[in-house]
């Protein structure tokens, strides 16, 4: 995709995790993978006050171009990219249900069935790192083995998905489950769901959006999966 295109949908979902409740003030940050490396979200910047120029280009080696430098993280974004050929973007939010579980430095268990849907029986939370560091990147990844989502401890949350579309729709469902999470254990302990019936709803999981082959001509679809 052109990087113009790329910079002005960088600049769109910045502000897009203000206004869904991910994001408050500079906090936060995030990228999109390009033919000369990746472009992330400034250090520092209000994003209302950015224009898609602003927006960093970071080559593999960590050196970059731009008006302004990069963010902090932008260690755990390359890291990513190097390790999951299938992420397109990444996003990083200090949002208020997936921080105040990551403070806890708690795992998301099978509590609900969608937890499936960041690729596994659970969400991990990654040690704690300072920020900024290739320490906190090097626990992130390995709290990301097999997922596409983490709880990074004492910090929030870290997601990423093949676009930047699919990356904040994959946040905004993330902060949603933890919110769900947090509310159900004002209850007491949830109950999880176990790894036979998890196994199920993942292998349901892989055909989960895609597209359905049609029976024939005239012949009528069967019923869609009963997936939300």
């Amino acid at each position: 995709m052109n990087e113009n295109v790329l910079r002005e949908g960088l600049l769109a979902t910045a502000r897009s995790m203000a206004a869904s409740g991910l994001n408050a003030g500079t906090a936060g940050n995030a990228s999109v993978r390009c033919a000369r490396g990746f472009l992330i979200t400034p250090s520092g910047r209000p994003y209302e006050d950015c224009t898609g120029d602003d927006m960093a280009l970071v080559a593999m080696d960590g050196s970059w171009s731009g008006p302004y430098a990069p963010s902090s993280e932008w260690r755990i974004h390359r890291d990513i990219f190097a390790a999951r050929p299938e992420a397109g973007a990444v996003l990083h939010a200090h949002s208020s249900f997936a921080t105040a579980l990551a403070c806890h430095r708690r795992d998301i268990p099978a509590f609900h069935y969608m937890i499936a849907r960041f690729g596994g029986d659970s969400i991990r939370c990654a040690p704690y790192a300072t920020f900024g560091t290739q320490a906190l990147s090097a626990s992130a990844l390995t709290a990301l083995e097999n997922r596409n989502a983490c709880l990074l401890a004492n910090h929030g949350m870290l997601v990423f998905g093949g676009d930047l579309r699919h990356t904040l729709a994959l946040a905004i469902e993330f902060e949603t489950l933890c919110e769900q999470y947090w509310r159900a254990c004002q209850l007491g302990t949830p109950a999880v769901l176990g790894p036979v019936e998890m196994a199920a709803v993942i292998a349901r999981f892989k055909s989960y959006g895609q597209a359905q082959a049609a029976n024939g001509p005239g012949l009528i679809n069967p019923p869609p999966s009963d997936l939300d």
